[in-house]
């Protein structure tokens, strides 16, 4: 087996490419060792002591090194552990398979409410985030959740790769928010959730 690497806007993360599926459906962001405790393979990552995040997404894991990290150092350490991962098949979360686990991108709940008799707006959001965003954000190793609307602003957050990152306000502002702007005429601004 091959693991590919990729880098990300994020300095901090790279992509892992296991040229398989990690995830049947939908995504599962680990930002904290607790998190992590739900599969063996993200609690094998934060025990290296190096790593503040760890995301699967379909087709790879996006390692997110703690700060003063080497990736020289880190990555074999983190390809190594994938390999024995993959290799060995074993589950990717405590207790089996992914199901009834994963956060597919249709579950999003929103934690920021919603204006009342919005419904097709959102369902316009949620089309184009769908679409157009989420692809593009799974490209760079991570991924985008739907938080709400309200007043004309969208609540988003970023996950993987893209939390954090020093160009994730800039994506955001510049690149989503004038995509919402244009085809939703009802959204004024987006905001970080």
């Amino acid at each position: 087996m091959f693991i590919e690497t990729e880098t990300t806007p994020n300095p901090s993360t790279l992509k892992f490419l296991p040229g398989r599926a990690v995830m049947p459906s939908g995504t599962r962001d680990f930002a904290t060792p607790e998190e992590a405790e739900a599969s063996p393979l993200a609690q094998t990552l934060f025990d290296t002591g190096e790593v503040t995040g760890v995301f699967f997404g379909y087709n790879f894991v996006s390692v997110t090194a703690a700060p003063g990290v080497a990736w020289s150092d880190l990555k074999p350490q983190v390809v190594a552990v994938l390999l024995d991962h993959f290799v060995s098949e074993a589950p990717l979360f405590a207790g089996g398979d992914a199901s009834g686990i994963a956060v597919p991108p249709e579950a999003d709940d929103a934690e920021i409410g919603n204006d009342d008799g919005t419904e097709d707006i959102v369902a316009q959001i949620h089309e184009l985030l769908e679409s157009r965003v989420r692809p593009a954000v799974a490209s760079d190793g991570g991924d985008i959740r739907y938080r709400g609307f309200r007043d004309g602003v969208v609540f988003l957050q970023m996950q993987g790769a893209c939390s954090g990152c020093p160009s994730s306000t800039a994506t955001l502002k510049h690149g989503i928010e004038g995509l919402l702007k244009h085809y939703v005429p009802e959204v004024k601004e987006v905001r970080a959730a």
